[in-house]
């Protein structure tokens, strides 16, 4: 048995939980869009080819925004390609995922789907092969009420009233030497300066993300932030990052390690901003969008013997990175999820990737079912609960040896407090694989007067760390009441089994 104790004081919080933290991302890549949001033909769906079971799973799942339609297709992409007659959209070569776009989908679609879905769009354009005209012309066409030909060619297009679309990316991983039109940090820097003023003489209601860091193993990090927003500064709200995490050559407990990764991440970015700021000797404050992460096996992706890897054929969405998750996974996307939360003063947006088929929470078959992944249950919980202001905690915990990272706390934790509801919502994971972990958790300034309801997700009985949902065993793993909580004293216990994920709510009063 392992042991740690978390302090929670109701007058130490971080920030108001920001929505946007909850969110994910489209992209055309293998089925994400087609035969996973979009199948005309399927049993479910709808009049407009919108699979209404996919719906339903996105609808629980709760994310609050959705990037869209790239990723690395977006540098190569136009979008004039997607509006219009279906009959008049031609078909293109995808050059980043080796493929056949038949433009089927596009930004009205995309738009109606996320009416549907009840989830902000977030936009993200080519700077890639493309620049500040095409960029213009988006906007006019997407926000612009009418009586321009942008805006008109929108209301002929079947949209009368405007999208009204707030939060744009200028670009995608463009630091990135595999991404189509590829450019250094000055290169950029300056084209979204440029692109970001043009956008905003359109409507300057909107929300612009720069590109920032690919990964932070990128030989650029950090310079390259700091030189883009050099020169872009004024012009944007947000400065992107990117991480994929995954368990490599059988290190589990330095896998179940990496919101210490993040953490660490998040906190090298905030600190160039700040910097930036500091030099520049500007009064706004740009903040931080997390607008792709999530557990992706990546390595062997092209190997001879991976089903997913990218084939040489051009085909219409091939099945491409389709990670099957185990119970491992789904507890690091618990911690990662802690991560961003803890970090929610300066990370206000994220967005797992992807949501369904590719690298997703959510997979579906053509013609056939649609399942939850088991990293559907950590993100489905923390959106629905976090609500209020994110706290500060305390943690002392036994320490864990790993590879990668040293020792660590044998537990990740975050936690909000709605003063409104009257409601503590705790997150914590114990990373531990062969000890339970006996938790304390001492609130100051805050009564608790009961439990409301606590679930955990662990190793299922009869299975192993290794344990997935799948097709044929859709619910092999997800969250299950937690018995091993109780309240004495005014504190709160909790008996975490190995590498579980759980999440309690409590209800409390000021003290």
């Amino acid at each position: 048995m392992t042991h740690a104790r978390i302090t929670i004081d109701r007058d130490f919080t971080i920030a108001d939980v920001p929505r946007r933290l909850f969110g994910s991302f489209v992209e055309h890549m293998g089925r994400c869009v087609y035969t996973g949001i979009y199948e005309p033909g399927h049993p479910t769906a709808d009049d407009r080819g919108y699979r209404k079971d996919v719906l339903e799973l996105v609808r629980e799942l709760g994310p609050t925004v959705v990037r869209y339609p790239g990723g690395n297709f977006v540098s190569g992409y136009r979008w004039e390609d997607g509006i219009g007659p279906l009959a008049d959209r031609p078909r293109r070569i995808d050059g980043a995922w080796h493929t056949i776009e038949t433009n089927a989908f596009g930004l009205h679609e995309f738009v109606g789907w996320a009416r549907e879905a009840d989830v902000e769009v977030m936009e993200a354009i080519n700077l890639g092969t493309r620049g500040v005209e095409e960029a213009r012309a988006l906007v006019e066409y997407a926000n612009h009420p009418g009586g321009t030909y942008w805006s008109d060619l929108r209301r002929k297009n079947g949209a009368e009233e405007p999208f009204d679309i707030k939060l744009w990316c200028l670009g995608n991983e463009l630091d990135g030497p595999w991404q189509i039109g590829h450019k250094t940090a000055r290169e950029y820097g300056r084209l979204a300066q440029e692109t970001a003023k043009a956008m905003k003489l359109v409507d300057d209601s909107i929300e612009l993300v720069a590109v920032g860091s690919s990964n932070r193993y990128m030989e650029t990090f950090g310079t390259w932030e700091h030189t883009v927003l050099t020169h872009a500064y004024d012009e944007i709200d947000y400065i992107s990052m990117h991480e994929y995490y995954q368990e490599r050559s059988g290190d589990a407990a330095s896998f179940l390690a990496e919101a210490v990764g993040m953490d660490a991440f998040i906190d090298g970015v905030v600190a160039t901003i700040d910097a930036v700021k500091a030099a520049g000797k500007h009064a706004k404050q740009v903040d931080i969008s997390f607008d792709e992460w999530n557990v992706w096996y990546a390595e062997g992706i092209d190997s001879d013997d991976q089903p997913n890897q990218v084939k040489k054929e051009w085909r219409e969405h091939p099945r491409l990175i389709e990670d099957t998750y185990s119970v491992t996974d789904a507890v690091v996307v618990g911690t990662l999820l802690n991560s961003l939360l803890r970090h929610g003063d300066r990370v206000r947006i994220a967005n797992q990737a992807q949501l369904v088929n590719v690298i997703a929470p959510i997979r579906s078959e053509e013609g056939g079912p649609a399942w939850r992944q088991t990293i559907f249950w950590p993100f489905a919980r923390m959106a629905a609960l976090a609500r209020g202001r994110i706290l500060r905690l305390a943690v002392s915990a036994d320490q864990l040896a790993t590879e990668k990272f040293g020792d660590v706390d044998v537990i990740d934790a975050a936690a909000t407090w709605s003063e409104q509801e009257g409601r503590v919502a705790l997150f914590v994971a114990n990373r531990g694989l062969s000890e339970a972990t006996d938790v304390t958790v001492d609130l100051r300034g805050l009564g608790v007067s009961g439990v409301v309801s606590s679930e955990v997700l662990t190793i299922p009985e009869g299975g192993d760390r290794h344990t997935s949902n799948v097709e044929s065993a859709p619910d092999a793993v997800g969250l299950t009441p937690f018995a091993g909580v109780g309240v004495q004293d005014g504190s709160v216990r909790l008996n975490l089994p190995p590498l579980s994920w759980a999440v309690v709510e409590l209800e409390v009063a000021v003290s």
